[in-house]
């Protein structure tokens, strides 16, 4: 099993009626809440874990990771109430604003973290719900205590606009770093977590640190992966954009479920994974997020689906 950890929250995604005026529409997301989703879809047993409202959005939430298959018995649940993201769309490019003051997201506390069992063989972290306190505090323990004995997946998902204190959240993404076996970034947010560096320079640290797999994504240019062995690309898969929403999201969940697959989901087989297996992985990844950004909103697909395109 995998066990996404992290935020769960609902989009306002703007859309227009039959007469031209504009609505807001609530649909269920945050960055690894879908995750979660697209890993149920594709037919991985999946967790996931966060602070979850008994509020009407709470149960909103819950009620699609049951229908993707995903086990929400892992989240703390409270009343208060779940936190909002309003999407500005521009050119299918989204920007949000996160309404998240205490929160049952933000306000979920290190006292909340799970007890896990044998069945999980990786966490997968990540997104906005590192960066306010004292949830960000949470995550990192949870991924500090489990790092030795779990395959542990990070995708920082830097949010430039929701970081009010960026030289304490370049601490936490380095520490975080330092302990995952399987790093993805885009490039912006390599840029932004390692300003003075160049890609190359800072992907080959990552992998003295200690991790297995790093991943950045390019958009449309596709991926490029260094790993012990060396380094593989892969092309974008073309599409018409319809927009970004959920696009890396879903690329970590087909990468994940690529890996998984192929029965390499444990520490010492990332260690020594070859180029064929890793493209064979990223190339899943590229699949399910073109996938994505070819519908409205974070919808990434079924296994079925995948089968037929």
């Amino acid at each position: 099993m995998i066990v996404c950890c992290g935020e769960a929250l609902i989009d306002m995604l703007p859309r227009n009626l039959p007469d031209g005026s504009e609505v807001l529409l609530p649909a269920t997301g945050g960055a690894v809440y879908n995750t979660a989703i697209a890993l149920g879809r594709l037919g991985v047993e999946t967790g996931f874990f966060s602070g979850l409202s008994t509020d009407m959005f709470g149960r909103m939430l819950e009620s699609d990771l049951e229908a993707s298959g995903v086990d929400a018995s892992y989240c703390a649940r409270s009343a208060r109430p779940t936190t909002l993201a309003f999407v500005e769309l521009t050119n299918g490019n989204a920007r949000y604003t996160f309404y998240d003051e205490r929160t049952a997201g933000r306000m979920l506390d290190v006292a909340d973290l799970p007890d896990l069992n044998d069945r999980i063989e990786a966490l997968h972290f990540g997104a906005i719900s590192l960066i306010p306190e004292p949830c960000g505090g949470a995550y990192e323990e949870l991924m500090r205590r489990e790092a030795a004995r779990r395959v542990i997946s990070f995708d920082p998902n830097i949010r430039a606009n929701f970081i009010q204190d960026e030289h304490s959240h370049r601490a936490r993404m380095r520490r975080m770093i330092a302990s995952s076996d399987i790093i993805k970034v885009s490039d912006e947010d390599l840029a932004w977590i390692e300003p003075e560096k160049s890609a190359p320079e800072v992907m080959s640290e990552w992998i003295a640190q200690g991790a297995s797999i790093v991943v950045m994504t390019m958009g449309a240019e596709g991926a490029r992966a260094i790993f012990r062995g060396g380094e593989v690309d892969v092309p974008g898969v073309p599409v018409d954009v319809v927009d970004t929403v959920g696009a890396g999201d879903s690329f970590d969940a087909g990468f994940l479920a690529g890996l998984k697959q192929q029965n390499l989901l444990a520490k010492e087989a990332l260690q020594t994974i070859g180029p064929d297996a890793l493209k064979e992985a990223l190339g899943l990844a590229a699949t399910v997020a073109s996938v994505v950004v070819s519908r409205a909103g974070a919808n990434p697909p079924w296994k079925r689906e995948l089968r037929t395109n």
